[in-house]
């Protein structure tokens, strides 16, 4: 039950007999949540050292002054008196014979990748992969994945975002129907203990403990695992200490790629698509003080000419907005095309279940912040960016949002117009970074 899993004590309905038991057998470790080495003090669950980000407080479970970790507060509160129980015996390892149930067939550029990341899992190494959006990356790790559960190995996919896990989860249970799978994300009700196989946003795994055999990180560049030294160190601490590691982006930071170009880091770069098309090129289009012009009530002229284009031939769209603040505003003034259009942002209660409706084609256009940007496909999908010269459009985020787009074999082409009052650099550097790629797979025959 806890193998690998890292709790609260408080979580578990266990008497001083039994932890006591299970410690003397060596099936957990009891662990002090905040410790304090040399008058600093360190959080034991998220690896937490800034000092900021520690407060006091009169407790009462100890009586007295106890200090406890902000950082990781919405996993419930870890202070000095709180006990970190960490199951530490591994669990028994069920082989898994015929897992696989996919009659798809890789490209040759998935190909290459799926030999690495089954070399990666046999010899417990790590492996990059550098794929363009919509090159099937999912696709590449599943004889990865197949060959880690045949050895009773378990399994990690972890990502930033829970629009990943949620686009993610249901592809896999199709392909591994007869495997234990858990979702797991914020508020999410599957807590599938004996899983072989999880699918987790990072922020998940704090409540994991050398749990895996196989880590496979998902959109390594993405907001907030880049920039979060605490979600960095929940991958290491859920991961086994001799765990094979897999890394994949379509936008790597340019750290990742000196040390894949020098071979300090074993990878691939995949620059094609898997259905030989190439990506959808971005097109720059001058829409005024668009800011000035929604003060006034109003959507632009050249954007709403080009949604209305795209609504009357019933193609689903995205418009990505610089900020939270833009969406109900653009999305209200935007019924009056279509009642059922809608806004969505990473606050938004709703935004599962009007991500679905837009997947089934109940809501005809989203408008969207970047929680968007990465990890969703839908057939036939047509892309804008209202403001992109503003400073949240970077150019891994500008790629990603032209990456919506092309994604289906069936319809491999898409529209994507970056609607601006000024173009960036960010806007031409990533323009140049679609093309070089179409580039590059059209040189290594990817592309027809």
């Amino acid at each position: 039950m806890l193998a690998g899993r890292q709790m609260l004590l408080e979580e578990l309905s266990l008497s001083n007999d039994e932890l006591d038991r299970l410690e003397r057998q060596g099936d957990i470790s009891l662990v002090k949540g905040v410790s304090k080495k040399s008058s600093r003090y360190v959080c034991q669950r998220c690896g937490n050292i800034e000092q900021r980000l520690f407060a006091s407080f009169l407790c009462k479970r100890c009586n007295q002054m106890c200090t406890y970790c902000r950082k990781c507060i919405t996993m419930g509160r870890v202070g000095e008196c709180t006990i970190l129980v960490r199951g530490i015996r591994d669990v028994e390892r069920e082989v898994l014979l015929s897992s696989l149930q996919w009659e798809g067939q890789l490209s040759p550029g998935q190909d290459r990748a799926a030999s690495g990341v089954i070399e990666a899992v046999q010899r417990k190494e790590s492996f990059f992969i550098w794929a363009v959006c919509g090159a099937g990356k999912t696709e590449m790790l599943f004889y990865g994945i197949e060959e880690a559960l045949r050895k009773g190995e378990r399994v990690c996919i972890a990502t930033p975002r829970t629009d990943v896990v949620l686009e993610l989860a249901p592809r896999l249970r199709t392909v591994f129907s007869d495997v234990p799978i858990a979702a797991l994300y914020g508020g999410s009700l599957d807590r599938e203990k004996e899983a072989r196989l999880i699918v987790s946003t990072t922020h998940q795994l704090l409540r994991y403990y050398r749990a895996f055999d196989v880590m496979i990180v998902d959109e390594i560049d993405a907001f907030p695992y880049a920039m979060d030294k605490m979600l960095q160190y929940a991958v290491e601490q859920a991961s086994k200490t001799h765990a094979a590691k897999i890394y994949l982006t379509a936008t790597p930071t340019e750290t990742s790629k000196r040390k894949l170009w020098s071979g300090k880091q074993q990878g691939v770069i995949i620059p094609g698509r898997y259905h030989r098309h190439p990506l959808p090129v971005p097109r720059f289009q001058w829409c005024g003080n668009w800011k000035k012009t929604l003060k006034r009530k109003k959507i632009p002229s050249v954007v709403l000419k080009w949604l209305k284009y795209h609504l009357l031939k019933q193609s689903p769209i995205f418009l990505f907005v610089p900020h939270i603040n833009y969406i109900d505003e653009v999305s209200t003034m935007l019924k009056t095309l279509d009642d059922r259009i809608e806004g969505v942002h990473a606050e938004d209660p709703e935004r599962k279940e009007k991500v679905a409706a837009f997947r089934k084609g109940n809501i005809p256009l989203l408008v969207t912040t970047t929680i968007l940007e990465r990890g969703v496909t839908v057939e036939d999908l047509q892309v804008a960016v209202l403001g992109a010269e503003e400073a949240v459009f970077s150019e891994s985020a500008l790629v990603q949002i032209a990456g919506r787009a092309g994604r289906s074999h069936l319809k491999p082409d898409g529209d994507v117009l970056y609607f601006h009052y000024g173009k960036t650099e960010a806007m031409v550097r990533a323009k140049k970074h679609i093309q070089s790629m179409n580039k590059k797979a059209k040189q290594e025959g990817l592309i027809d």
